[in-house]
Order: C-alpha cells, then sequence, then structure tokens
C-alpha cells in the first residue's frame, strides 16, 4: 500500500473514530450535565423540585414552536430561537426530576396542519407571519383526569422567571381549588364596567373602557379574584385581601377591614402619599371634582405598630433612577423615583430574599411607633422591614399642593439632604392583633327584623317619625376585640409601583407588556406567602438575565457626586440673584422706572453670563464622565478583540519553543549515539 492510501485510510479511520467517540460520550453521559451560568438558570431550584415530588400522576407537556418559520422570519421572531432552546432545555430537566411522571413533546406546528390546529384549539397565542405561516411558542400540559393548562404564551416580561411559570403551571394542574383574592380599591384596577349609552357614546368618541391592570390578569391566571365594594359592610369568601390606594373609606369598611384580619384573614395594604396614577379619566359628558391623590389607613396601621408619615416621601440619591420628566428633553434623575436594588430588600425573608430591583415612584416611609406615641403600639406585634433605602437615605417633603406644579427634578434635590440611616417603606406585621374599634361602630342595620320588631317600629313612627327613623337606620355593631390566632398584614407605602406606568413595572413590545423590575413579584410573593405557599416564592425571580454594569454605575456615581455641591451652589447663587432683582423691583419709585430698568437689565444679562458660565461648566464635567464610560466600553472591546489572538499566539510561541528544544535534545541524542 502507497503512501497517499495510508494517508487517506488514517484519515478515514480517525473520523470513524471521533464519530463513534462522539456517540458513544453522547449516550453515556447524556444525563451529566454542568450549569455554567452564574446565576444558575437551567437548575432547577428545591422548590421545583418539591413540587414535582408531589406528583401522584402522569402530565404530558406539548411544547409549540414554529422552529422552521421563525429561522427565515424577521429579527423580532429570530430572537426567541435562543429563548425556545432554553426553554426545551428547562422541560427537559423537569421530565428528568420528575422520573417518568412527565412526558415532553416538542411539536414544531406547519400551516395547514394537524398540529396547527391543535394550538388553535387550546388557545396559543399566534401571530401571522409571511407566506401564510403562524407563529406560535406556548405549552400546554395535560393530566390524564383530563385537565388541560395553558402558558398561552413565552412573552419576554417572563424569560427571567419561566421556571416559576412552569411550576406553577402544575402545582395549580395538581390543585383541586384555587384561593380566592379580594381586590378593595379606589382605583379602576378591575377594569371600566362601561356599558349602555355611555359605551355607545365612548365608541363615537373614538374611546375604549380601560381594561384591567396587568398585575390582576396575572393574579386571574391563577386565583380566584372578586372586586371589593369601599363601602362594604362584612368581607366573606376570601383568603386574601388587597387594600388598594384606601381614600376616604366610611368606617363601616375600616371596621370590615379590621375584623377581617383579626378573623384570621391575610391583608396587603397599599397605601400612598401622593399616588401618580390617581388620575381619574372622566367619561364623555361627565364633570368630576377633582380630588388630593393621597390614600392612608393610619387608624388601622397605629393600631397594628406602624403609621405612614403625612406628605413625607423617601429619598436616595444613590438609587434615583433616571427619567424624563415632563417636557424636559434629557433624562435626569429623578429623587422621588428609586430603584432598590438587592442591598435594599430584607434577604432573611422569603418574601424579598431573591428580588434586586424593586422601583418606587414618590413612596412614602413608614415608621414604628413607641410606647410614647401611643397606646395602640404598646403590642406584642412583631414589625420586620422588607422594603427600605441605604444608609444615605432620608426623607424629604413638598409643602402643599402649589409646590406640585411647579416642582422639577432639580427642586426636588433641593428638598433632600442625605440621611444616615435607612428610610422604610414596607413592613410585614404579625402577632395576635386589637381591634381599632373596641367599643364598636354605629351603621346601617340591614339585618331583618321580625314581626314584633315591625309592629314596635310601626309605633314609634307614628310617635315621632323623624327621631325614630333615625334611630331605624343606624345600630351598634361590635365584633372581635382581639385576634385569637396569629394575623399578618404586608403594609406598602406605594401604590404606583404595581400601576401602568411606564418604566416603573411594565414596558410596552409588540407583544404586548414586558416586565422590567421586580414590582409584580414583590406582590406576588406577599400573596403566596401569606397563604402559604413557600415552594413558589423560592422559585420566582431567583435568577435573571440582566446583570448589572457595576463599574459604569460607580463611573456615573462618582461624576455626579463630583457635581452635586457644583450644582448645589450655583442654583444657590441663581436663586439669590434672582431675590435681589425682587427687592429692586419692590423698592422702585415714581420716577425711577427709566434707572430700576437699566439695572435689572444689567442685572439679568450678570444672570444669564453666571447661569451660562454654570452650565458650561456643568457640562464639562458631564462630558469627562461620558468619556470615562466610552474609554471603558473601548478597552473592553479591545481586550475582547485582541485577546483571544493574543492567547493563540502566546501558545504558539510556548509550543515553537518547546518543540524547538524537543529537537535540539534529540540532535543532542543523535550526534551522542
Amino acid at each position: 500500500m502507497g503512501r497517499t492510501l495510508r494517508t487517506i485510510a488514517a484519515v478515514i479511520l480517525i473520523g470513524i473514530i471521533t464519530f463513534c467517540a462522539i456517540s458513544i460520550c453522547q449516550n453515556i453521559a447524556q444525563g451529566l450535565r454542568i450549569d455554567i451560568t452564574d446565576q444558575k438558570l437551567y437548575t432547577l431550584s428545591d422548590g421545583t423540585r418539591t413540587i414535582l415530588g408531589k406528583l401522584n400522576q402522569p402530565l404530558k407537556l406539548r411544547l409549540y414552536y414554529t422552529k422552521t418559520a421563525a429561522r427565515k422570519a424577521p429579527d423580532q421572531i429570530r430572537y426567541y430561537n435562543n429563548y425556545f432552546y432554553f426553554v426545551q432545555a428547562l422541560l427537559e430537566e423537569y421530565a428528568k426530576a420528575a422520573k417518568g411522571m412527565i412526558k415532553l413533546e416538542v411539536i414544531d406546528p406547519r400551516p395547514y396542519s394537524d398540529e396547527e390546529e391543535e394550538a388553535l384549539r387550546y388557545g396559543l397565542r399566534r401571530f401571522p407571519m409571511p407566506e401564510e405561516e403562524i407563529f406560535f411558542f406556548g405549552l400546554v400540559l395535560q393530566t390524564e383526569f383530563g385537565v388541560v393548562k395553558t402558558i398561552p404564551f413565552f412573552s419576554p416580561d417572563r424569560q427571567n422567571f419561566v421556571e416559576y411559570d412552569l411550576s406553577q403551571l402544575i402545582d395549580t394542574a395538581i390543585t383541586r381549588q384555587k384561593k380566592r383574592i379580594g381586590i378593595l380599591s379606589s382605583l379602576p384596577m378591575m377594569g371600566e364596567d362601561v356599558t349602555g349609552y355611555m359605551a355607545q357614546l365612548m365608541r363615537m368618541q373614538g374611546q375604549q373602557p380601560a381594561p384591567a391592570w396587568t398585575i390582576v390578569r396575572q393574579l386571574q391566571q391563577k386565583y380566584d379574584v372578586k372586586k371589593i365594594e369601599t363601602d362594604i359592610q362584612e368581607i366573606e369568601d376570601v383568603d386574601t385581601l388587597l387594600v388598594i390606594h384606601p381614600k376616604d373609606l366610611p368606617e363601616k369598611t375600616l371596621f370590615a377591614i379590621d375584623q377581617f384580619v383579626l378573623k384570621g384573614g391575610r391583608a396587603i395594604i397599599c397605601v400612598d402619599p401622593r399616588c401618580i396614577v390617581d388620575n381619574p379619566r372622566h367619561l364623555p359628558g361627565q364633570m368630576g371634582p377633582s380630588s388630593e391623590p393621597t390614600s392612608d389607613l393610619n387608624r388601622l396601621l397605629r393600631t397594628w405598630g406602624v403609621e405612614m408619615l403625612e406628605d413625607t416621601f423617601a429619598g436616595d440619591r444613590s438609587l434615583a433612577i433616571e427619567r424624563q420628566y415632563e417636557r424636559d428633553e434629557r433624562k435626569q434623575k429623578l429623587i422621588g423615583f428609586l430603584g432598590l436594588t438587592s442591598e435594599c430588600v430584607n434577604t432573611e425573608n422569603i418574601i424579598t430574599a431573591n428580588l434586586n430591583d424593586v422601583r418606587l415612584l414618590f413612596a412614602g416611609v413608614l415608621q414604628k411607633l413607641t410606647s410614647a406615641e401611643g397606646g395602640e403600639a404598646e403590642t406584642q406585634n412583631q414589625i420586620i422591614p422588607l422594603l427600605q433605602t441605604t444608609d444615605r437615605g432620608n426623607t424629604w417633603k413638598v409643602e402643599g399642593p402649589w409646590d406640585w406644579i411647579r416642582i422639577t427634578p432639580k427642586t426636588m434635590m433641593t428638598y433632600f439632604t442625605d440621611g444616615s440611616e435607612p428610610v422604610v417603606m414596607s413592613y410585614l406585621i404579625t402577632g395576635r392583633f386589637k381591634s381599632a374599634f373596641p367599643d364598636g361602630i354605629e351603621a346601617e342595620d340591614n339585618s331583618e327584623d321580625s314581626d314584633e320588631d315591625e309592629d314596635n317600629k310601626e309605633d314609634e313612627r307614628e310617635t315621632d317619625d323623624e327621631s325614630k327613623g333615625k334611630k331605624e337606620a343606624t345600630k351598634k355593631h361590635t365584633g372581635l376585640t382581639e385576634a385569637s390566632t396569629d394575623c399578618a398584614v404586608v403594609v406598602i407605602a406605594d401604590v404606583d409601583f404595581i400601576s401602568e406606568i411606564p418604566d416603573v413595572a411594565y414596558v410596552g413590545t409588540i407583544f404586548g407588556k414586558a416586565t422590567i423590575s421586580n414590582n409584580s413579584h414583590f406582590l406576588l410573593n406577599a400573596i403566596e406567602y401569606l397563604g402559604g405557599s413557600s415552594e413558589l416564592i423560592a422559585i420566582r425571580s431567583r435568577g435573571s438575565f440582566q446583570r448589572p454594569f457595576v463599574v459604569v454605575e460607580k463611573i456615573r456615581a462618582d461624576a455626579e457626586r463630583e457635581t452635586a455641591e457644583e450644582t448645589a451652589r450655583r442654583n444657590a447663587e441663581i436663586e439669590l440673584l434672582q431675590k435681589e432683582l425682587q427687592k429692586i423691583v419692590a423698592s422702585a419709585k415714581e420716577g425711577e422706572e427709566s434707572i430700576v430698568a437699566a439695572s435689572i437689565e444689567k442685572k439679568r444679562r450678570e444672570a444669564v453670563l453666571k447661569i451660562r458660565k454654570a452650565q458650561r461648566e456643568l457640562r464639562e464635567v458631564q462630558r469627562k464622565r461620558y468619556d470615562k464610560i466610552e474609554q471603558l466600553g473601548s478597552t473592553l472591546q479591545n481586550l475582547n478583540t485582541w485577546s483571544a489572538p493574543v492567547v493563540i499566539l502566546i501558545i504558539a510561541i510556548v509550543l515553537g519553543i518547546h518543540r524547538s528544544l524537543l529537537r535540539k535534545r534529540y540532535v543532542s541524542h543523535a550526534s551522542d549515539a
């Protein structure tokens, strides 16, 4: 056999050996996987394994993804290819951990196929594509008892929390009864219920009734959600009560909430010193008085041991988020818009342990009451902070509604000074609560009277209709004065954090609302904690695809600290100059108008020059800050570009030197021989 044939045969044999080795390794090591992601995104949590361990019936999971069409689709669709592979890999981990109780099928529905018809029948969301293609990306779960659960679409807002959604789907499929959630709110969280003439008039004007909030729709996927009227006298058939923005509640409603909690009901209270989303939309032809967007429940909170400070807000320079304020061209840091990081949450409590991005908009301040501040605080309730600022946080106030009209991000900063201890915006309160109404209340009597009572009332009406009528309208209502079981409430001094305001909790995409923070997860964690679903809480928000740019944020923070003093000094100079101008105008006498006008014009020019000088200096500092960031980006880019060739070159040099030494050694030994 010639040398050429031997070479060809060797190459063929090497290829066969390599192919066989790969196949053998794949079969042998099929169950061996290593999760090298920083936050273990492909590793099932203990909560998921607990849920899978409780499976007592086989489940069938069908993952529908239009894989063939997605390869030739626009970039917005091709983005989902990597997302699909992640979901598929995670579902394979579920099937493996379930030990035969889960059967996974991956389906690529083609046009006019039976699989496409099944996807439509199960209600999966569809998106039309060119060439009669339909894009699907959803999941169907079936049990042997006929229960069908679906994830209609794996939307971007849930990409960080796919494991939670999958585990929740399995948990709800094997759970017989849904928990009941009651929402008591002065805001239209459940959507506007407009019918008849008003609905027709809105359609004529191109308006649509406001839909339910996104957080409500999320709750409806798992819980039995119902609306609680704000004038209710007794709360029944509810496991967990959400009290959102309670404005001007009547006493009977406060009493109903008080008794609901004392009887062992769980409650989440969201109050707000200034609720931005509280901007009532008047229907066509309607006129309504404007009211202050403020709510509190201090009458009950003080009994439980805390209170929300009036017209007081939490602030922290290091947590302030940039946002475009009204008509400003550039985004500015808003001291009332706080982005709480992992160091601002209680890592020892399961509600907040895994949260790393909670956004609050003009959040209020909660503080514990001491025995010197009120007898209500002398309880043995356990009060645990959940959300707070850093050690540099502090409170700030706005004096009256007129200040809100002319307030800007810069003026907000003038209201704020750095503090030395955290400011708390949310508490978890547990213990044997006392009633805020130990003597009961006077309220309407809705009970049915006996015949004897009716006769007595008729006689009373004949003697004195007016006085007796008033007596008939009200009745003394009493209830528990102290709880006989442990109570639990979560108090949050903000309402906007679960609203539809952009950049706070959600952001719009072509596929709908996308979550940009842990706001909804914080509320859902609290609901599940109060309801006892600890497995699902342990799963939620344990991983995130977003990683903070720590170095960049440090550069920005350093630059802002350098400019803070300069900015404050320039603003103070401008304010003093404006006061001097006002004094000159106020002291003007008749006949001196021209002199005063010249003086004012001179002062105005000086002020303009100083303002422009200050702005130039500030822009110079800001330019240096951005230069540092761009320099960092260029450095990282160059590092990524040249690191691989440099490493290969070094390896080549080392191998070359090593071979040269071996060659010299071989020649030396050969000459000796």
